[in-house]
């Protein structure tokens, strides 16, 4: 299974980045990216951004990844997952 990351450009030459994630520094691939500039957030998969994210939606999948390692370690995950707690769940409309 392979995870996308939410990673943070912080220099970028228009072919690569060196982007961040936490603590974890990394070089990756932009080319399939219109020149996403110096604070962008991108979705990297096996070392390419693959697309931008919004601030938001950036926010949701790494407190999405926080929440499983705090699953997968024991630990209450409840509150990364506070957007989906309180909601009732919904089939996709083609399933209904």
């Amino acid at each position: 299974m392979c995870l996308g990351l939410p990673m943070t450009i912080i220099e970028t030459d228009g072919m690569s980045a060196l982007c961040e994630y936490g603590d974890e520094r990394r070089h990756v691939s932009v080319m399939l990216l219109s020149e996403p500039p110096v604070g962008a957030k991108v979705l990297v998969h096996i070392d390419t951004a693959v697309r931008l994210l919004d601030d938001d939606e950036a926010r949701l999948i790494a407190d999405a990844l926080e929440g499983l390692y705090a699953a997968l370690n024991d630990h209450d995950c409840d509150l990364f997952f506070a957007d989906l707690i309180a909601q009732e769940p919904q089939l996709p409309e083609y399933l209904r």
